[in-house]
């Protein structure tokens, strides 16, 4: 499991800031993910507790629902960080 978390984090490095670039503004929810995404690699880094920060991007992202009208880069984003949150908030 490490190495898959350590391919959803690099993963998310490359797509969360492209995805908010391309669909912020349609969709400026994608703006907090973002922020809360930095805010998560920050705690994470520190050794801090996560669950606060996926409660939020659940709120925010309404349990990771894709907007129908984004691409798949979005989707992969949702994706990941749902699996994130899974390995987490056990």
């Amino acid at each position: 499991m490490e190495n898959e978390l350590k391919e959803y984090l690099d993963k998310l490095n490359l797509f969360v800031p492209i995805v908010n670039r391309v669909h912020g503004k349609e969709h400026p929810e994608f703006n907090r993910v973002h922020s809360l995404y930095n805010d998560l690699v920050k705690k994470l880094e520190a050794g801090e507790k996560l669950e606060e920060i996926f409660a939020k991007l659940r709120e925010v992202t309404n349990n990771y629902e894709v907007p129908s009208d984004t691409c798949e880069s979005y989707e992969a984003v949702y994706h990941m960080l749902a699996k994130l949150d899974q390995h987490f908030t056990k």
